[in-house]
C-alpha cells in the first residue's frame, strides 16, 4: 500500500487526463495527494490533496459543515469514473490519442 493518501478532492476522480487513465478497466481515477503521510510539516495540505485546485474545491464544498462543527467523511479509497475508452485521434494536431466517454455507460 502507498504511503500517501488519495485525493479528498470531490471531482478529483472526474478529470479526464492521461495519467488518471486505467485503459485496462476503463475508468478514470483519482490521484494519490501530493507529499507522503510521514512528510515534515513542510505542507499540511499536501499530504491530502494533489493541488490547490481540489483543495480549494474541497473547502467550497464543505465550508458550511467546518462552521457547524459537523463531521466530514475522509476518503479512504480510490473514486473511479467509469465508461471511458482511449480513441485515435483522426487528425495529427491534437496528439495521437484522447480520452472519451462511452455512450450507455451508467455508473
Amino acid at each position: 500500500m502507498s504511503n500517501k493518501h488519495f485525493c479528498q478532492g470531490p471531482h478529483c476522480h472526474t478529470r479526464i487526463t492521461q495519467d488518471r487513465f486505467l485503459k485496462s478497466r476503463g475508468v478514470i481515477r483519482g490521484r494519490y495527494a501530493l507529499f507522503t503521510r510521514d512528510a515534515d510539516n513542510y505542507c499540511e495540505r499536501g499530504k491530502y490533496f494533489c493541488s490547490t485546485n481540489c483543495e480549494s474545491l474541497w473547502l467550497d464544498e464543505h465550508m458550511k459543515n467546518i462552521e457547524q462543527g459537523r463531521p466530514i467523511e475522509f476518503i479512504r479509497h480510490r473514486r473511479e469514473s467509469q465508461g471511458y475508452a482511449k480513441v485515435k485521434n483522426e487528425d495529427r494536431w491534437g496528439g495521437q490519442y484522447r480520452i472519451e466517454r462511452i455512450e450507455g455507460v451508467t455508473e
